[in-house]
């Protein structure tokens, strides 16, 4: 113990973890860094203690294209991870298999953030502690809705105690998804800056917009766990989605088809991939027109949080 704080336990060499976590859609609509929902796309990250250095191999999205080093994302949550466990090691081989897309609005980085955290807590060997992963993993972000349905799976409601401030606190509850409820997401090859489309959002919003998405938020909520048929109303939105427009063409394009065929389409996320939430089957010749206008159509398991494999 020096200066009143205990000693890092160093862990062996050879110890092994390996955990997966999900993809994620945030906003649903009106829920704007507020709603989530974890979707079945899994990445999965795996790590060795060895003597010395620091090694990373990424297969899959993002190979070639993310830092090797310890700037990247899941080892730098690994590390906060560590730190909060009063743990640490000489030295580690990290692999990232991923597959959620990468800048597409379905939760890449929080599956990162959230990777990192939970690998720190397998590796260290203990129990997920999942108010902390949501807390870590968050503060990547600045907002926890990705992040929290990473966590906790199924449907989240997600907060800060302070929103926009460094070193706010977040906190999430997970809401049953009601049983019928089905999630497909139409993903456009191109992809999409979360801090480019942030800034086309205002700073200020109409009393009347902001009076609307509360009421469609809420109703979300009682949509998603036991009122189905309420999907359509309550996916509408005025925050977010027609100020975003202009620059996701393809996105827009298809949430305002689907909404002509009555399906609850949103952005997922910044985008710009479409999240539909449906009962019954997705309508096959919607789904053949959208592979022919070169989206990727997958019907996904609305899932659990992450897990150790």
């Amino acid at each position: 113990m020096q200066d009143g704080v205990a000693e890092a336990r160093m862990l062996p060499i050879g110890t092994r973890a390996a955990i997966r976590v999900p993809a994620s859609s945030a906003n649903l609509g009106p829920g704007f860094d507020t709603l989530g929902l974890a979707l079945g796309i899994w990445d999965e990250v795996s790590c060795e203690v060895v003597e010395s250095g620091l090694t990373i191999e990424v297969t899959g999205e993002g190979a070639g294209e993310v830092p090797l080093d310890d700037t990247h994302l899941v080892y730098r949550a690994f590390r906060a991870g560590m730190e909060a466990n009063g743990c640490d090691v000489p030295g580690l081989v990290l692999k990232c298999h991923n597959r959620v897309p990468q800048s597409r609005g379905l939760g890449s980085s929080a599956a990162a953030a959230v990777g990192g955290v939970a690998l720190a807590d397998a590796l260290c060997d203990r129990p997920f502690d999942l108010e902390r992963m949501v807390q870590i993993s968050s503060e990547f972000e600045g907002h926890p809705d990705n992040s929290s349905a990473a966590v906790l799976g199924g449907m989240v409601v997600s907060w800060a105690d302070q929103p926009g401030f460094a070193n706010s606190g977040y906190k999430a509850i997970r809401l049953p998804v009601h049983k019928d409820i089905r999630a497909t997401v139409l993903i456009p090859y191109s992809r999409s800056s979360t801090e480019m489309t942030r800034g086309l959002l205002p700073e200020l919003v109409p009393h009347q917009d902001a009076v609307f998405n509360v009421s469609r938020a809420a109703m979300m909520m009682l949509a998603m766990t036991e009122r189905p048929d309420l999907l359509f109303d309550a996916s509408d939105d005025r925050l977010h989605q027609r100020q975003r427009a202009a620059a996701l063409l393809v996105t827009t394009r298809w949430i305002r088809k689907l909404r002509e065929n009555n399906l609850a389409a949103v952005i997922s996320g910044a985008g710009p991939t479409v999240l539909c939430l449906h009962t019954g089957d997705f309508p096959q010749e919607l789904a053949e027109e959208a592979a022919e206008d070169g989206l990727r159509v997958l019907h996904l398991e609305i899932c659990g949080g992450v897990e150790r494999i």
